[in-house]
C-alpha cells in the first residue's frame, strides 16, 4: 500500500455505467417485455434475462447478489476484474496492475520493532494478470449472447443477460435440466461453478451462500437507484450436482483455524533461519497466544496485488507475513500463520504482537470494488476469531491497517492506509452481526461516524492518476474541515504536514477523515455541522438531521488531569524501563508529534497494560526471548485521529461522556 504522499502510477481501464433508472415492477408480477422506447427497470431486466436463457429468476438474483449485491459499481471492475451486477470477469482488460503486495511500498517496516533490523525487501514475483477461465468469463458471455464486450462491461441489462447465459451453459455442461420453470434446487452445480473456484469446498461454500440468500430473501436499492427484491423461498439444493464439476478436494488439516462453513486451506508462511546469525530469520515470530499475550485486534488489510501473487510472496522466508489471505472471486481463504504466533504485517510491533492480520485481494484506490463473496467469508472468519480470542466486535478492536499508529514520530508518515475509504465498514459489521446500537442524544457527548455508504461520495482524487477525480462511488469516510462550512480548509495532520498546511482530497491522504464505526468525543455543533476532537483540534463534518452522517452515542472519554496543560500521545504501549530484565534492550517510551491539551476529550477504546514481546532470535537464544515484559505503567487506547493511539493512564481522567460534553 502506498504511503499517503505517493501518487499512483498504475492504470485501470474503466467502463462507463449506462444503466437507466425507471419505474419498478412489484415482486410477483409476470415480467412482460418493455414497450417500444421504454427501458425496463432492473427487476424486470433480471426477469427477462432469466426467461430468455431458461434460468430460475431466484437463482439468477441469488448469484448476482453474492457477487455485487446487484450494484453496477459505475462500470468499474472488482478487485478480481469482474464487471457489472453479474461480475463478468475480464482480467485481460484490467491492465497495469502491480506486482507483489502493499508491503512493498512506502517506508513502513511491517515488523515495526526497533530491536532488530527491518526484514530485507524481497523481489516481487512476476504477477501478470491471471488468464484462468474464472477470470475471463466475459469472453464466454460475449460468445453466448452475441453482445459487444464493452456493453457487457458497462451496460447493466446486457451484463445480466451475459450472467444468465453463463449459468445456463454451466447447467447444460453438467447435464442438468434447463428452463425458467425448473426447480432452483437442481441448479446447485451451475451456481457452484459460477464462483470460478478451483476446489470443491470453495465452490460449495459459494453455492451455499447463494442458496442461503434465496432462503432468507433480500431487498435493497442499488447504487444506481434501482429497487431489486429477491423473495424468500425455501429450497433444498441438490448438492450431488457438484460432483459433476470434477474439482479438486483439498485437504483440511487438523488445527486449521477457520469455521467449517467456509472454504479454507493451509499454505504456511515459512519460519526459517536465513544464516548463521540467530537474528537473521523470517518471516514471523513464534509465540503462544493467548496464554502468553492476549490478542486485542483483528486487522483488515488489502493486498494491492492479485491473490496468486500474494500467496507466492507470503511463502518467501525473506519476506513478511500475515495470518490469512482472502480471494476476491469466491471468498476462498488461505491460512499462513497460526494465530498463536506473531505475523509481521501491521508496521507496529506492539500491534503485531497483539493482533491477527487478514489480507483481502484488492486495491484501496484504483477504481475497484470488493466482492460480496469476500465480504461474507471475511466476516465469518473474523467473527470466529473474535469469539475464540475474546476480541470485541467494534471499531476499537476490528480495525483497518489505516487505523494502526506509527511507532514513533519518525515512522508516522510512512504508515499504510489500506483497506481505504471504499471498504464498506457498515455492511461488514452487519455481516458480523454486530450492528451498533444508537444509545445517545446530543447531550451524551459522543458521536459514532455512520454515513450512508451508497450516497456518501467524497470527491477524492488520484485513484488512477494524481489530481484526476476518482469515479463517484460510495465511501465509509467523512471529510473533516477546520470550520463549519463546506469551503473551509481540511484540518491539518501535523505529522504528515509539519508546515501546518491542510490535508488534501488525494485518495491516500487520510489526515482529515473519520470512518464508519469510529467513535469521537463531541467538540461542538453549529447548524448542520458537528465538531469532534481530532488530532488535538476541533474538526467539523457535515451532519444534517435530514441525512445524518453520524449517530449519537455514549461512553467513556479521556481528558487530561487537572494541572496538565498538555500530555503526550504514543503509538505503542510499552512498559517503563525498570520492567526490562538484564540483557533485554529497553524500548524507549517515545511520544509522537501530537499532544492532547487540557479541555479536550477523546473516546476511550480500552485500558491496556504496558507490554513488550521480546522476540529477536530464531531459536529464542537472546536474553528474555519469547517472553512478554510487563511493567506497572498502564495505557488508555483513544480514537485520537483516523488512527488509534495511546496515552498514559496516569495522565488522564476517564469520565462518562455526558460529563465531558461541551456546554
Amino acid at each position: 500500500m502506498p504511503r499517503f504522499v505517493a501518487s499512483s502510477s498504475r492504470r485501470i481501464l474503466l467502463g462507463v455505467a449506462v444503466a437507466a433508472t425507471t419505474a419498478l415492477v412489484p415482486l410477483g408480477t409476470v415480467a412482460t417485455p418493455a414497450a417500444a422506447g421504454q427501458t425496463p427497470d432492473r427487476q424486470q431486466q433480471y426477469a427477462e434475462a432469466a426467461a430468455e436463457y431458461g434460468v430460475p429468476e431466484s437463482v439468477l438474483l441469488g448469484v448476482s447478489y453474492l457477487q455485487s449485491r446487484w450494484d453496477t459499481n459505475a462500470g468499474t471492475p472488482s478487485t478480481s476484474g469482474g464487471y457489472g451486477p453479474m461480475h463478468l470477469t475480464d482480467a485481460e482488460y484490467v491492465t497495469g496492475l502491480p506486482t507483489g503486495t502493499h508491503h512493498d511500498s512506502g517506508d513502513e517496516d511491517p515488523r515495526g520493532d526497533d530491536s532488530r533490523p527491518a526484514p530485507a525487501a524481497a523481489q516481487p514475483s512476476a504477477d501478470e494478470a491471471p488468464t484462468a477461465e474464472s477470470l475471463q468469463t466475459l469472453d464466454t458471455a460475449a460468445t453466448l449472447t452475441g453482445a459487444d464486450e464493452a456493453a457487457l462491461r458497462a451496460d447493466a441489462p446486457t451484463n445480466i443477460r451475459g450472467g444468465a447465459a453463463l449459468l445456463a451453459s454451466y447447467q447444460r455442461q453438467i447435464g442438468a435440466p434447463v428452463g425458467a420453470g425448473t426447480d432452483p434446487a437442481a441448479w446447485y452445480g451451475a451456481v457452484a461453478r459460477y464462483a470460478g473456484a478451483d476446489s470443491a469446498d470453495a465452490a460449495a461454500a459459494f453455492a451455499d451462500e447463494v442458496y442461503g440468500t434465496i432462503a432468507g430473501g433480500e431487498s435493497r436499492v442499488t447504487d444506481d437507484g434501482q429497487r431489486v427484491t429477491l423473495a424468500a423461498r425455501a429450497v433444498t439444493p441438490q448438492k450431488s450436482w457438484l460432483d459433476r464439476l470434477g474439482l479438486r478436494l483439498p485437504e483440511r488439516p487438523d488445527g486449521l483455524e477457520c469455521p467449517s462453513s467456509i472454504s479454507c486451506e493451509w499454505i504456511p508462511a515459512p519460519y526459517q533461519s536465513l544464516g548463521a546469525d540467530p537474528g537473521n530469520y523470517g518471516n514471523h515470530d513464534l509465540s503462544d497466544r493467548p496464554k502468553r499475550q492476549k490478542v486485542e485486534y483483528i486487522l483488515i488489510h488489502d493486498t494491492e496485488g492479485s491473490y496468486a501473487g500474494t500467496i507466492n510472496m507470503v511463502q518467501d522466508p525473506t519476506y513478511v507475513s500475515w495470518h490469512y489471505t482472502l480471494r476476491s472471486v469466491d471468498g476462498h481463504i488461505a491460512q499462513h500463520v497460526k494465530t498463536k504466533d506473531v505475523a509481521w504485517h501491521a508496521g507496529n510491533w506492539y500491534v503485531n504482537s497483539k493482533s491477527i492480520g487478514l489480507e483481502h485481494e484488492g486495491f484501496a484506490a484504483q477504481g475497484t470494488w470488493y466482492t460480496e463473496a469476500m465480504y461474507r467469508t471475511s466476516s465469518k472468519l473474523v467473527r470466529y476469531l473474535a469469539l475464540r480470542h475474546g476480541v470485541p466486535l467494534d471499531r476499537q478492536h476490528i480495525i483497518g491497517h489505516d487505523n494502526v499508529p506509527g511507532t514513533v514520530a519518525s515512522t508516522v508518515r510512512g504508515m499504510h492506509w489500506d483497506p481505504g475509504p471504499y471498504w464498506d465498514w457498515s455492511h461488514y459489521f452487519d455481516l458480523l452481526r454486530a450492528p451498533e446500537l444508537n444509545t445517545g442524544t446530543p447531550l451524551t457527548g459522543m458521536v459514532r461516524i455512520d454515513p450512508d455508504f451508497a450516497t456518501n461520495r467524497p470527491a477524492f482524487t488520484g485513484c488512477v492518476t494524481a489530481g484526476v477525480p476518482c469515479p463517484s462511488r460510495g465511501s465509509s469516510a467523512v471529510v473533516l474541515r477546520s470550520a463549519p462550512r463546506a469551503d473551509a480548509p481540511l484540518v491539518n495532520d501535523v505529522a504528515l504536514r509539519p508546515d501546518g498546511s491542510p490535508a488534501t482530497m488525494h485518495i491516500s491522504d487520510h489526515g482529515a477523515r473519520a470512518s464508519t464505526g469510529q467513535t469521537y468525543a463531541l467538540a461542538g455543533r453549529s447548524g448542520d455541522w458537528t465538531a469532534i476532537w481530532y488530532l488535538g483540534q476541533k474538526a467539523w463534518f457535515h451532519n444534517p438531521s435530514s441525512a445524518p452522517t453520524a449517530a449519537w452515542t455514549i461512553g467513556l472519554v479521556a481528558t487530561p488531569k487537572a494541572g496538565k496543560a498538555t500530555i503526550p500521545v504514543y503509538g505503542r504501549a510499552y512498559p517503563e524501563e525498570a520492567a526490562y530484565p538484564a540483557g533485554v534492550p529497553y524500548q524507549p517510551i517515545s511520544p509522537l508529534q501530537y499532544t492532547l491539551s487540557a479541555g479536550q476529550r477523546y473516546a476511550v477504546g480500552t485500558v491496556l497494560p504496558g507490554e513488550y514481546y521480546q522476540a529477536s532470535t530464531f531459536d529464542g537464544s537472546a536474553p528474555g526471548d519469547w517472553t512478554v515484559i510487563r511493567g506497572e505503567k498502564k495505557y488508555v487506547q483513544i480514537q485520537f485521529g483516523h488512527r488509534i493511539m495511546y496515552v498514559d493512564r496516569a495522565d488522564v481522567n476517564l469520565v462518562p461522556s455526558p460529563l465531558g460534553a461541551p456546554r
